[in-house]
């Protein structure tokens, strides 16, 4: 990736682009390196797509000061990590039923507050995401477990 490519050609909103594991690494990275104050990035796609590998990446551009802690938070559902300034919430909504589940956990209220929010398993969010969010749903790639396809959209 280009260091100076901007955000929206790096995301090419509407259409699908194919990556090796290390490809989808270093873009995840170059993303995060470039995502505005009070971004929000969804991330979907089936179990094993690498939702957590490209969490994992944007919060190295990010500028997460521990990245190796980013792991799923299927059991914890929110983590935060901290960056120099600020901090990254991350959030897997695999676990919960609703949203009902999400209110309980003060979800408006977290998506509004977070600096930066990252969210796997967003179809568990039934209501409207705002208009800063970036939609990244994750497939693999033609050639299997080496590959992903990874499409970008917005609301």
């Amino acid at each position: 990736m280009s260091h100076f490519a901007s955000l929206d050609s790096l995301l090419n909103v509407g259409t699908s682009r194919e990556f090796t594991l290390a490809e989808m690494q270093q873009w995840g990275q170059s993303v995060g390196e470039r995502l505005p104050a009070r971004s929000v990035i969804t991330l979907g796609g089936d179990l094993g797509a690498g939702k957590t590998t490209l969490a994992r990446a944007l919060c190295q551009g990010l500028g997460v000061l521990d990245v190796s802690a980013v792991t799923s938070p299927t059991f914890a559902i929110i983590q935060e990590y901290p960056t120099a300034t600020a901090s990254v919430t991350h959030a897997d909504l695999y676990r919960l039923k609703g949203d009902a589940d999400l209110d309980a956990l003060g979800w408006e209220e977290i998506m509004e507050s977070a600096r930066t929010l990252i969210v796997e398993w967003p179809e568990r969010y039934t209501r409207s995401w705002p208009p800063r969010c970036v939609h990244i749903t994750l497939a693999f790639g033609a050639a299997g477990i080496d590959t992903r396809v990874a499409r970008v959209t917005t609301p």
